[in-house]
């Protein structure tokens, strides 16, 4: 699995689907803030004018030697919630990141986030 300690040496590696198909690059990794794992990754999509960072799920993700392989189809993950290249998940964005991938979804006990950037 990707460990997100390795952002360093990932970030801007092409992320592929189960087809080897590329989506975009890896921009970023968000943790479950209930467990402090990798859960999400935003891969960054689209033309050089009009580029968004796209979530995906890490669960069942393999890293090779130049990419990262999720299991989700790209036409899937290109479909995925999205946020500008420098711009941040609003919490209450967050529901639909899960949602559309069809994951449950529970915030903290206290309404905390559940995604959170390391």
């Amino acid at each position: 699995m990707f460990e997100a300690d390795d952002i360093r040496k990932w970030r801007d590696h092409d992320v592929v689907d189960s087809s080897s198909r590329k989506i975009g690059t890896l921009e970023s990794i968000y943790v479950d803030t209930a467990t402090d794992e990798p859960a999400f990754a935003t891969i960054t999509v689209g033309m050089p004018t009009r580029r968004r960072l796209v979530f995906v799920p890490l669960d069942g993700a393999k890293v090779g030697p130049d990419y990262l392989k999720v299991t989700y189809p790209k036409n899937l993950v290109r479909d995925a919630p999205s946020i500008g290249t420098d711009d941040v998940l609003p919490a209450t964005e967050e529901e639909a990141v899960f949602k559309h991938y069809e994951l449950a979804y529970q915030p903290g006990a206290r309404g905390e986030r559940r995604l959170a950037r390391p």
